[in-house]
């Protein structure tokens, strides 16, 4: 069986589908009823903004992806200064989103929704493009729409083709799923107990991530 390093292990990512749920849920839940780790929402309400001329509310779509993107480029950056340290390139990264996500705990709700929203889709993007394969398989952990046609693909070619290795990787991405689930449930409770502080239970996720990558698991890496 092909062996993989720890952090694109399966359960490295079920840890940051949980977390991305949770995301997902704090940012409707408590900063505005938006969705801010995916970004085809903001492009769709883009055009429909820009189509009824409504600039300031195109801005509000804009930035969000402009920080997506920035998100994309610091990512690749550190990821070519990093890649030669002693510790794994993402170890860094992780604890950049991190404090992106403390510093969005202790940000006022209301009035600074729309600059929690852009520093979660920066955090989103970060977490996507570091964190992109998992058992071999291509997975989001901030969003299931890709997860859930690869996942029902594979499937389907499990039962017509009696193919073990399909069924497998199909489950795989439904365990993803099924995180991500969790974790918009999970965020109701937290967004319940701690309202604008829940996101930091993303942070302690993150942390049991950045700790695993200093262990070797039964599916080391071959290549990093």
């Amino acid at each position: 069986m092909k062996r993989y390093q720890m952090s694109e292990s399966l359960p490295v990512g079920l840890l940051l589908a949980l977390a991305g749920g949770i995301l997902d849920s704090y940012t409707y839940l408590n900063r505005g009823q938006v969705f801010a780790t995916a970004e085809t929402g903001n492009l769709v309400l883009l055009g429909i903004h820009l189509a009824q001329g409504e600039l300031g509310r195109v801005l509000s779509c804009l930035f969000p992806i402009l920080a997506f993107a920035l998100g994309v480029l610091t990512t690749e950056g550190l990821r070519r200064r990093l890649s030669s340290g002693r510790v794994h390139w993402r170890q860094p990264i992780l604890a950049a989103e991190c404090l992106v996500i403390l510093v969005v705990s202790f940000l006022p709700q209301g009035d600074l929704d729309a600059l929690a929203n852009v520093l979660i889709a920066f955090t989103s993007a970060i977490q996507i493009e570091s964190f992109r394969k998992f058992a071999g398989c291509g997975c989001a952990t901030t969003m299931c729409t890709g997860n859930l046609r690869s996942g029902t693909e594979l499937l389907f070619h499990a039962v017509q083709d009696h193919d073990p290795t399909a069924r497998r990787r199909g489950l795989q991405y439904y365990a993803i799923i099924l995180l991500f689930i969790l974790g918009a449930f999970l965020g109701v409770w937290c967004t319940e107990q701690w309202r604008g502080r829940a996101v930091l239970v993303c942070c302690g996720l993150l942390a049991v991530v950045f700790s695993a990558m200093f262990l070797k698991s039964g599916e080391e890496a071959l290549e990093a």
